[in-house]
C-alpha cells in the first residue's frame, strides 16, 4: 500500500498539470495608445463595441479606477517600464529616452528583469514612446527580439480633414481610410500579425515576455468603413459636455499644457467635425479590439494560454470634447483614467475592482505573479492581492503628474488636483462623475486630506525635455522661455 501511494504521488508530481504549475508563467503585455475608458466592459461610452477586450476582462480582473502616471506618452511609458514616477525621474516631456539621462541610464527595466530571470523577451509596436530598435553602443537592447514598429501604416495621399489649427498638423486627421475595407496595410494589423506568428513558434519549454503596442486610437484616427459602420453618424454618439464646464477651473489648468496638436471643442463644433472625430475614435477603438482578439486567439491555439498572464493597458486617456478640448494633457478623469486588465494564472476571473490603482503598479505586480526576485527601486506596489480578491484595500490613492508641480490624487470618492501655483480643484467623482463642480473652496478639509499624498520628490525637467512646455520655473509660468504673468494674455493657441 505504501509503495502504491508513493507511485501514485510520483505520477501526480509528473503529470502535465503539475508540470505546468511548476513552470514560470509567460507574459503577454498589450499596450494601446491614447485609449481612454471608452471600452465596452468599462462603460466609458455606452456605444463602445469591444467584444474581445470584454472577453479578456471576463476571464480576469478589470480595474475600473486605474490611472496613468502622466497624461503624455513618454513620461507615462517611461514610468511603467522603469517603475519610477515622472516626479522622481524628471522625465516630464516627449523626450528624452531614459537611458540618455545619466542618473537613470543603468536602471533595470521591466523587460530587463524578466530577461535576467530566464525569459525570452520580444516586442513590436509602441511600448516605449520613441524606442524602435537597439541603439549603437547600448549595453543591451530592451528586448531580445524586435518586430515591426507599427504606427499609422497606410495614409491617404492628402489629409481628409483640412484647416485644423496648429498649421494643419499632419497628425490632426480622422475618417475612413483605406476606402477598400482592407485592414492589412495598417501598422497595428502588422503588429498583431507579428505577435500571432511569434506565439505560433515560441517553444513550450522557455518562458517568454511578449509585448505588443498598438498605435490607434491615437490621431490620425483612420479606420476602414466597416468599423465606422458600427456607430451612428449623428449626434447621439457625442459625449455629454457642458458649455460652462471651465468656468470654475483655475487658469493654471492651461499653464500645464504642452503645445500639442489638440484642437479645442469650439473648432470641431464650428467645423462640423465633432461627430466625425468621435465616430472615428470609436471606430479605431473597435479595430484595435479586433487585433487584440487575433492575439488572444493565437494564444489559445498555441496551447500556452493556461500558463500565460495577459495584461492590457492604455498609456493615458483622451478628451473628445470634455472640458472643452480634444486630446490629453490634463489632470481630469478623461486624461488620467485608463483600461487595465489582468488575466491568467493566479488571477481571479470575472472580477471588477474599483479601488485606485496606478500603471506604475504593473511592474511589481508582474514580478510578484511570476515569482521573480523583487526590484528595490520600484515606487509602485504589487496589486496581486486585488487580483485574487478585488475588495482587498490598496492603502493609497492613485497619483498622476503633468510637468513639475502639478498633480491629481484620486481615491474611490474624490479627485483632488493641485497646481504648481497653489491653485486647486476637487471633485466628488461618485456624485459628480463628469467632474462638473469644483468643490475645492467648499471642502477645504478634504483638500487638506488629499494633499498629504502629494509626492515628496518633485523633480524638475531633465535636460533634453524640450522647450515647448508650459510649466513653472521659480514660481513663474513660462511659454518657450518667456514668463506669463497672471495678468498677461494666454498664448493664442491655448485660448478656449
Amino acid at each position: 500500500m505504501i509503495k502504491f501511494c508513493l507511485l501514485l504521488g510520483a505520477l501526480l508530481l509528473w503529470s502535465p498539470v503539475a508540470a505546468r504549475a511548476a513552470e514560470k508563467p509567460n507574459v503577454v503585455f498589450i499596450a494601446i495608445d491614447d485609449q481612454n475608458n471608452w471600452i465596452g466592459c468599462l462603460g466609458g461610452h455606452p456605444m463602445a463595441k469591444t467584444p474581445n477586450i470584454d472577453k479578456l476582462a471576463a476571464r480576469g480582473t478589470m480595474f475600473t479606477n486605474a490611472h496613468c502616471q502622466a497624461p503624455l506618452c513618454n513620461p507615462s511609458r517611461t514610468s511603467i517600464m522603469v517603475g519610477l514616477r515622472p516626479s522622481t525621474t524628471g522625465i516630464h516631456g516627449l523626450q528624452p529616452w531614459f537611458r540618455d539621462v545619466p542618473q537613470w541610464a543603468d536602471l533595470v527595466s521591466l523587460p530587463n528583469h524578466f530577461e535576467d530571470n530566464g525569459y525570452k523577451t520580444l516586442s513590436a509596436g509602441k511600448i516605449y514612446h520613441s524606442w524602435r530598435a537597439p541603439r549603437k553602443g547600448e549595453k543591451r537592447p530592451e528586448f531580445q527580439v524586435t518586430g515591426p514598429a507599427g504606427g499609422i501604416g497606410s495614409k491617404p495621399p492628402e489629409k481628409l480633414v483640412k484647416g485644423v489649427p496648429f498649421g494643419d498638423h499632419p497628425l490632426l486627421d480622422w475618417g475612413v481610410w483605406p476606402p477598400d475595407n482592407d485592414d492589412t496595410s495598417k501598422g497595428d494589423y502588422q503588429v498583431a500579425s507579428w505577435a500571432v506568428e511569434e506565439l505560433e513558434k515560441l517553444p513550450n519549454d522557455e518562458p517568454f515576455f511578449l509585448a505588443a503596442g498598438f498605435f490607434l486610437p491615437h490621431v490620425p484616427c483612420y479606420a476602414t468603413q466597416k468599423w465606422h459602420d458600427l456607430y451612428p453618424n449623428d449626434e447621439s454618439i457625442l459625449p455629454e459636455v457642458r458649455d460652462d464646464d471651465r468656468d470654475d477651473t483655475p487658469r493654471s489648468s492651461w499653464w500645464i499644457h504642452w503645445s500639442l496638436p489638440e484642437p479645442r471643442l469650439k473648432w470641431v463644433q464650428e467645423s462640423g467635425q465633432w461627430v466625425n472625430l468621435v465616430r472615428s475614435y470609436l471606430a479605431c477603438t473597435s479595430f484595435v479590439d479586433s487585433q487584440v482578439g487575433r492575439i488572444m486567439d493565437a494564444l489559445e491555439k498555441s496551447g500556452k494560454a493556461d500558463n500565460t498572464i495577459v495584461v492590457l493597458w492604455g498609456d493615458h486617456g483622451w478628451h473628445l470634447g470634455e472640458k472643452g478640448i480634444t486630446g490629453k494633457n490634463t489632470l481630469w478623469e478623461r486624461s488620467t483614467k485608463v483600461p487595465l486588465i489582468f488575466a491568467g494564472p493566479g488571477i481571479k476571473a470575472g472580477q471588477s475592482c474599483n479601488l485606485p490603482v496606478e500603471l506604475l503598479d504593473m511592474y511589481p505586480t508582474l514580478v510578484d505573479l511570476a515569482g521573480l526576485p523583487s526590484v528595490p527601486h520600484l515606487e509602485g506596489i504589487s496589486i496581486k492581492p486585488q487580483l485574487q480578491n478585488a475588495n482587498t484595500p490598496v492603502g493609497r490613492p492613485a497619483i498622476t503628474s503633468h510637468n513639475q508641480g502639478n498633480f491629481s490624487v484620486v481615491n474611490e470618492q474624490w479627485r483632488y488636483i493641485h497646481y504648481v501655483d497653489g491653485a486647486e480643484e476637487l471633485y466628488d467623482v461618485v456624485n459628480d462623475p463628469h467632474e462638473y463642480y469644483n468643490l475645492a473652496e467648499k471642502r477645504r478639509g478634504v483638500c487638506a486630506m488629499m494633499k498629504k499624498y502629494l509626492p515628496k520628490i518633485d523633480a524638475g525637467p531633465v535636460p533634453g525635455s524640450g522647450s515647448r512646455i508650459l510649466t513653472l520655473y521659480d514660481k513663474i509660468p513660462v511659454w518657450e522661455g518667456k514668463p506669463i504673468l497672471p495678468d498677461a494674455p494666454i498664448p493664442h493657441d491655448l485660448e478656449d
